[in-house]
């Protein structure tokens, strides 16, 4: 992997580890690769349960790489298949294609092209339709506030809904108060990417709009809504994707990715500066996330762009000499509470150790097909297919079951 070179770091960058498109070649060139269990109709894991010292490893020089994978699985090796992670389908098949979604409780709020809908996940997996004829493109619950926000709309607008006002939906109670089940966030239009921060008691909606970010805090009762706090104008590069990093419990710094590379604004100091920017690709990037590292004081970073991933610091410096190389271009990048990384590819899944880009394991496809990512809460991961034909269906992963601390 030929080592980037990024305008804003402060040393030049070392050497970058190979190894890790290795591993994942190594991993689904072959059954014997690896362990294979078959999941029913859709997936094949590689990788998974293995004990200590027969799970794929991986020894990296300035050289080149040397792969070490055991194809003669031990006792305990086997005892851990049954551990594997496990992908599901539920039965539904949505007609419109599913952008978005967010767990409320047990269940599962849905975004579509057309309309809100909420998964009864605690029942029969019966779906209900909460509100038609309106474009979710991203939500949010926050229970404790009764409320769900959202990206929605033709013209893209913050609305945030209350969670009581959608549960009478369901129970056909209030049918007629309509207008007191919603309201919109400033008079914000084009919005393309949020993130709700969580500082001590504070939680801030960081919003990227096509040309500047606006911050809005959340003010309690007696206002009960978002307040506007911070706004950033006057971009050099156009927004898509956003956060907000608090170093060392005291400095809040944005963070968010262009088609041009990442970057952070200073948010006493109002100062705009660059993260990192790639040199040596040809023409844009696509952006897939920006994940602050646990454990880091809010300084580490891996962002997450076409099918890498870098790290550096909130102020811009590259502070691995690893990139995180997918197998193939992934539609869809987030981070798991787990501590790990997921990678959406046409081929596979691929789930990576956050901290060190290192292969956990693959779930290949049966056939090629496009997934997104939703939501994720503990060890529970949800995605959908992209629509093909006629529908599309929801899946969920279980992850962090007994017998995997060392995948």
């Amino acid at each position: 992997h030929t080592p980037p070179q990024s305008r804003s770091a402060l040393t030049p960058q070392r050497p970058q580890d190979k190894t890790t498109s290795d591993e994942y070649r190594q991993a689904v060139s072959s059954s014997e690769g690896g362990v294979l269990r078959h999941h029913p109709k859709s997936f094949s894991a590689f990788g998974f349960g293995a004990s200590e010292g027969s799970t794929l490893t991986s020894q990296s020089s300035r050289r080149g790489s040397q792969i070490n994978v055991n194809v003669a699985p031990s006792q305990p090796m086997l005892e851990a298949l049954s551990d594997t992670p496990e992908i599901r389908k539920y039965k539904k098949k949505f007609s419109s294609d599913i952008l978005c979604a967010a767990l409320w409780g047990v269940n599962l709020l849905i975004g579509t092209e057309n309309g809100l809908m909420l998964l009864d996940r605690s029942g029969q997996g019966k779906v209900y339709t909460l509100i038609s004829r309106r474009r979710f493109q991203q939500m949010e619950v926050l229970e404790g506030q009764n409320i769900l926000v959202t990206i929605s709309g033709k013209k893209n607008k913050i609305r945030v809904y209350y969670l009581s006002w959608l549960n009478n939906k369901i129970f056909k109670k209030d049918q007629n108060d309509r207008r007191n089940g919603w309201v919109n966030v400033g008079e914000l239009e084009g919005c393309v990417h949020f993130k709700i921060v969580k500082y001590e008691k504070i939680k801030f909606l960081v919003i990227a709009l096509q040309e500047s970010i606006e911050i809005y805090a959340w003010a309690p009762k007696p206002y009960h809504k978002f307040m506007a706090f911070k706004s950033f104008t006057d971009l050099v590069h156009k927004p898509l994707i956003v956060d907000l990093t608090v170093e060392e419990g005291q400095r809040l710094k944005v963070l968010y990715g262009s088609r041009h590379g990442f970057h952070g604004i200073d948010v006493d100091e109002m100062l705009a500066y660059d993260l990192y920017i790639p040199t040596h690709t040809q023409g844009t990037i696509l952006p897939h996330t920006i994940v602050i590292l646990p454990d880091t004081n809010g300084m580490e970073l891996l962002c997450c762009y076409d099918n890498e991933g870098v790290y550096v610091n909130s102020s811009g410096r590259v502070t691995k000499n690893v990139v995180l190389q997918w197998g193939e271009m992934p539609t869809s990048v987030a981070y798991i509470s787990t501590g790990q990384i997921m990678g959406w590819g046409n081929k596979a899944i691929e789930i990576r150790a956050a901290e060190t880009g290192h292969l956990d394991g693959v779930f290949m496809h049966k056939k090629a097909q496009k997934l997104k990512f939703l939501c994720e809460r503990n060890d529970k991961v949800f995605f959908s297919s992209m629509r093909s034909g006629s529908s599309c269906q929801i899946y969920f992963m279980t992850l962090n079951k007994p017998g995997l601390a060392n995948w």
